[in-house]
């Protein structure tokens, strides 16, 4: 099955076939230090962890106090966690983050 993505284009394809041909965190670090700002890195970083906390069922203040991430944005990734496109789920699945109950 192919995934329809409000965002795809050719520019976005080419983004991702350049992430996809990275090999090691650094080869990452590397990339993202000259292609994104220092916080754009930490923002995305925190949503990825935003999204770990949600799924072991942590409440909003915990998260807030354990991210500084605001209510606003774990909201934001809780609605995308249940009614987006799936994406965090595939990703924490490929990082064998989930149990079994959170697939």
């Amino acid at each position: 099955m192919i995934y329809n993505s409000k965002i795809k284009s050719e520019q976005t394809d080419g983004l991702f076939e350049a992430i996809l041909a990275l090999e090691t965190i650094e080869e990452c670090y590397r990339f993202f230090e000259d292609i994104c700002t220092v916080k754009e890195i930490q923002a995305i970083s925190q949503r990825l962890e935003v999204v770990k906390l949600l799924i072991k069922n942590k409440t909003y203040h915990e998260i807030e106090s354990e991210t500084g991430a605001s209510t606003a944005t774990i909201s934001r990734i809780n609605r995308s966690l249940n009614y987006g496109a799936d994406g965090y789920k595939l990703v924490l699945e490929k990082l064998n983050f989930l149990d079994e109950d959170d697939k």
